[in-house]
């Protein structure tokens, strides 16, 4: 089978016609990808009645976080729920690191075994959701308590 000139053209303009579409949707999908964030559970610190928990965040997309509320369990080493309550995590601004403290009133540090990260309030800034928020962060810990999400 023998091509023509005018055959041989038009296969040589369907592929460049082809070849631009997969580009175009890796842009589209990275523009799709929602922003990173870690939260660690960096340190524990007990108090005469409270126990101090200290997360260390971290923004590493192309966007601030205006404001972030988790909403936490914390749960015992016998993994008895101790209580629900909502961290507010305030500002993550991009590229620079935060610490948040928390003194969690009637708790001993001791007792806690875990904490869950049990979903996402908050989450502010352009084009963010509680949902892509949650779906973009990291947890991690520095201590023995283990850290779900």
């Amino acid at each position: 089978m023998m091509i023509t000139r005018t055959q041989m053209f038009g296969l040589a303009t369907a592929a460049l016609v082809a070849v631009p579409l997969p580009v175009i949707a890796q842009e589209t999908r990275a523009a799709d990808v929602a922003p990173v964030f870690t939260v660690e559970l960096n340190s524990m610190l007990q108090g005469d009645d409270a126990c101090q928990l200290t997360f260390m965040l971290s923004n590493t997309s192309a966007n601030d976080i205006d404001k972030l509320v988790l909403e936490t369990v914390l749960l015992t080493k016998d993994g008895a729920v101790d209580r629900l309550t909502l961290f507010d995590m305030r500002d993550i601004p991009m590229g620079r690191p935060r610490v948040r403290q928390f003194n969690v009133p009637s708790l001993s540090c001791d007792a806690l075994g875990q904490v869950l990260i049990n979903g996402v309030a908050t989450c502010d800034g352009s084009d963010l959701t509680p949902a892509s928020c949650s779906n973009a962060m990291t947890l991690s810990t520095r201590t023995d308590v283990e850290v779900l999400g």
